[in-house]
């Protein structure tokens, strides 16, 4: 049988959906079968379209949850005395979609003014699924007495708070800021300071009844003000305000809101990144002066001209280039004081179709759920047989923060790679070394909205240059290097990162947001050189498809390697894989399966095979593979039907540059993917390239990377 595990919410704006989709992550970071399943949709009032939980949970993850009842189906049944055929109706629902080899997390219904009988329907529920009872509540500025009190009651329903099946509660919205009732805000307001929060996660962690009773805090989440921060276009469909200026509404978030009603001297220190700035539409002065401050580099949130006022067309031109910055611009025909009543009710829930705040909101709250309490719930159930996108992130940024290594950034000053170092410092990734002028690092990380803490070390280029001047030339003495062209070389901050890396005082390079590949790893080449044993340096790429991690092998680095090379590379990619949490099946690609075809191209893999097979032995290797045949076993079964790789391969080796680029990219950019890397392989030392695409997530990872390459090197 399944494990059950049925989420009761004690009040109303417990944040239970967060928790739930929280929860159902954390499982999968563990890489566990689960499932989840909402017995009875609870829609808002303005609610249209697929029931929220369900369509929440399904994104950035693999698992297909059973629908929900309707509301006013199981409120008809209800009504007409029919509960009963309404349990069995869900039953057979759950037991239809959920296997027996899954943890299920099952949502509950919020007891509402409009739906008073939820503590019956959720006893009830519970009871006939078999399911063990987890309460949700905020402590909102409850005693401890209170609390106490609030969970011994909501127990009470469920055999009381020492029955078996009550397991314990999770906290949500901790250190929120409260309402004069206790309730967390809805308005957008700035940030706790740490200390106070640090407080509260130990008064909550101390409370009486978790050492008198068999009663466990299974979690406690934070508030985040990041997890509340809407985008401009959520705010203007609210308002239903007329767009002035889009920009880029679309995906820039609002972290606060400014009345500008003051002088334009006295309201410049609120001109901060996120910023609102609501004020009439004729204050043409505040409107000059915050786009002035747009085109200074701050990235405001919006701007919100009340009254039904517009700006004159003479004042517009004033304001081209900083709406060409993206900053939006909305109006309202309603008033200042009608629009601040407006904002102070507008709904901070995630939208369903906001994806880069869902994936935050999942990320952020499965990192707080109990971690000794999620591998009791994996003892009896199923690992799933694929690494999913969501556990191997995990895993990456576990093994990193294990690592606990330091690497050099030398794009110093590139507001991404800024913006990637804050992170890695605030999760304990890693620690970074930004090489720039520090005084620009740090305009640019206060025009993001960026802080830099102490992880996170900046190194001005020109002050420390000349104390790598002789280790260079001793490194390249070979190779005539002299003093005046060793100097002259560490202009480059690719070069001047290396020879830190070199020297060890770091533990590996990120490079290529702005440089080119053979920028980012020429230098290593000549300064680092390859690892013992090493032939060649070559690369994979993770690719984080829907419902599985593959690494792509080499897609960056050889252009048109022999067959004893390519080999190496198999070798090397598998060892990556297995590296990282993944089984290696290694599928040797060509344009043929098996003995089907021949030509130079395809004998070349057939011969790398081989190779391949008799160095590692220990590794499951086959080849040439068509695409196909690798990874879908009804092809396979036709096509390659007694290899061991076919139809289940995890590791894709193509025989050329051309091949993999091109495969990689394709299959990136058609299936709208993450994929991480390059991760370079067979370096003496961890150096490692990024897309000049690339998006602050993506430096992030490739950082983790590195850190556990730096470790996995040493070890």
């Amino acid at each position: 049988m399944s494990r059950r595990i049925m989420l009761i919410p004690i009040s109303t704006g417990v944040g239970l959906t967060s928790v739930s989709v929280g929860l159902v992550r954390a499982l999968e970071q563990k890489a566990v079968k689960v499932n989840f399943f909402k017995p009875i949709a609870q829609p808002r009032k303005d609610d249209i379209g697929p029931e929220k939980s369900t369509v929440i949970v399904q994104q950035g993850s693999t698992i297909q949850p059973p629908m929900p009842f309707e509301l006013s189906y199981a409120e008809q049944m209800i009504g007409d005395g029919k509960g009963n055929d309404l349990l069995e109706e869900i039953v057979e629902r759950f037991e239809s979609a959920i296997s027996d080899d899954e943890v299920a997390i099952i949502e509950g219904m919020v007891p509402t003014r409009l739906q008073p009988y939820a503590g019956r329907v959720n006893r009830e529920i519970a009871q006939t699924l078999g399911a063990d009872i987890v309460f949700v509540l905020t402590p909102g500025n409850d005693t401890n007495e209170q609390l106490e009190d609030r969970l011994e009651i909501a127990s009470g329903n469920y055999g009381g708070i020492d029955h078996s099946r009550v397991l314990g509660c999770i906290f949500n919205k901790v250190n929120a800021p409260l309402d004069e009732e206790g309730r967390a805000r809805a308005d957008l307001v700035d940030q706790h300071e740490p200390e106070e929060l640090e407080n509260e996660m130990n008064r909550l962690a101390s409370l009486p009844i978790f050492r008198k009773h068999p009663f466990m805090l299974l979690g406690a989440i934070p508030w985040d003000f990041d997890l509340v921060a809407p985008r401009v276009a959520d705010l203007s469909d609210y308002l239903k305000a007329e767009v002035i200026n889009a920009g880029d509404m679309a995906h820039r978030r609002l972290r606060r809101v400014t009345f500008c009603a003051r002088t334009v001297s006295n309201i410049l220190n609120h001109f901060t990144p996120g910023a609102l700035l609501v004020t009439p539409g004729d204050r043409s002065d505040v409107l000059v002066a915050a786009c002035l401050s747009a085109m200074n580099g701050t990235k405001l949130g919006a701007i919100l001209l009340t009254g039904g006022f517009k700006p004159e067309p003479r004042i517009m031109t004033l304001c081209e280039q900083a709406m060409e910055t993206g900053l939006p611009i909305l109006a309202t025909e309603a008033d200042t004081w009608r629009t601040s009543l407006l904002l102070h009710n507008f709904n901070m829930e995630v939208p369903s179709d906001d994806e880069q705040r869902i994936e935050k909101v999942k990320e952020h709250n499965a990192a707080n759920i109990d971690s000794d309490w999620l591998d009791t719930l994996a003892k009896d159930v199923a690992k799933t047989r694929k690494l999913s996108p969501p556990a191997f992130r995990f895993l990456l940024t576990d093994l990193a923060r294990q690592a606990k290594k330091t690497i050099v950034l030398p794009e110093g000053n590139e507001p991404r790679t800024i913006k990637a170092a804050a992170i890695c410092g605030e999760r304990g990734i890693a620690k970074t070394v930004l090489l720039g002028e520090r005084e620009e690092i740090e305009r640019i990380a206060l025009q993001q909205g960026v802080e830099l803490n102490e992880n996170v070390i900046i190194k001005d280029p020109n002050e420390i240059q000349d104390s790598y001047v002789a280790p260079m030339v001793e490194l390249r003495k070979n190779k005539g290097l002299t003093p005046v062209v060793a100097k002259e070389q560490l202009q480059d901050n690719v070069v001047l990162g290396t020879m830190m890396l070199a020297e060890d005082e770091v533990d590996g390079l990120v490079s290529g947001a702005v440089n080119t590949t053979a920028n980012t790893i020429r230098p290593p080449l000549q300064l680092i050189k390859t690892a013992p044993g090493s032939s060649l340096v070559s690369s994979v790429f993770f690719m984080l498809l829907p419902d599985q991690v593959l690494v792509y092998g080499d897609c960056a680095i050889n252009p048109d390697p022999t067959a004893e090379q390519l080999a190496d590379i198999a070798i090397q990619s598998a060892d990556s894989a297995a590296a990282f949490g993944i089984e290696p099946r290694v599928a040797m690609i060509s344009y043929s399966t098996g003995e089907s075809g021949h030509g130079a191209d395809v004998d070349k893999v057939r011969e790398a095979t081989k190779i391949a097979q008799q160095k590692r032995p220990d590794l499951e290797i086959d080849g040439p593979l068509q695409y196909d045949a690798a990874i879908m076993e009804n092809v396979a079964r036709k096509k390659a039907p007694n290899s061991k790789v076919a139809g289940k391969a995890t590791v894709f080796v193509f025989p050329d540059l051309n091949t993999g680029n091109t495969t990689y990219k394709a299959v990136q950019r058609s299936a709208e993917l993450v994929s991480i890397g390059p991760m370079l392989q067979g370096m003496r030392k961890p150096v490692n390239d990024l897309s000049r695409g690339a998006l602050v997530e993506d430096i992030v990872y490739t950082i983790a990377l590195t850190a556990i390459q730096s470790k996995q090197l040493a070890d």
